[in-house]
């Protein structure tokens, strides 16, 4: 049975916590919000700059991590992290959370009408080449604006304000009614 479930990177919620709203995104992910072993430790290890993050874990709206413990997982994850995203042999964390999300997603059954959220632009092409279906955290805020969870001018806010955060995000529109049905797709 596949699940319609939505990954968020490490990225997507560093983003949110930097503005305090983390549970915006619980409400757009809606219960379909998943995560690997490896963007959780990521998203633990970032507590130390956005200690908001630790809601996440607390409030178990990701679920338990998903774990690659199969050996040929393993070694797929392990490559796709070094050919794929140049991760370095010495740095086994490197884009690890990357590849375990694009191995789950891609290759087991249960999760292939999945959605990964990142704002890795090279990640993102590459998982759209492979034909998974991929967000960033613009599109959201699009989501959220669209379900009414958020006015566009407190959408269009709060990204100016992760940008204020020195967090990057590439596609900001201009204009708060930007993030009204325009760029949108329906699952």
């Amino acid at each position: 049975m596949t699940r319609h479930c939505w990954f968020p990177d490490n990225t997507v919620l560093c983003n949110l916590a930097a503005v305090d709203r983390l549970s915006l995104l619980e409400k757009v992910l809606d219960g379909r919000g998943r995560w690997t072993q490896a963007v959780a430790a990521e998203a633990h290890q970032s507590t130390r700059h956005w200690p908001h993050l630790r809601q996440v874990t607390a409030d178990g709206w990701l679920g338990d991590p998903i774990e690659i413990d199969d050996p040929a997982e393993t070694a797929l994850v392990d490559r796709i992290r070094r050919v794929v995203f140049a991760g370095s042999p010495s740095r086994p964390l490197q884009h690890l959370g990357e590849a375990e999300t694009l191995v789950v997603i891609e290759h087991r059954r249960e999760f292939t009408d999945s959605v990964w959220i990142t704002d890795d632009g090279e990640a993102g092409h590459y998982a759209r080449r492979k034909g998974i279906r991929v967000k960033d955290t613009v599109d959201i805020m699009r989501e959220a604006v669209v379900d009414t969870l958020v006015l566009p001018a407190e959408g269009h806010r709060l990204l100016l304000a992760m940008g204020a955060a020195d967090r990057h995000l590439r596609g900001v529109p201009q204009r708060p009614e930007d993030l009204s049905l325009r760029g949108r797709f329906v699952l």
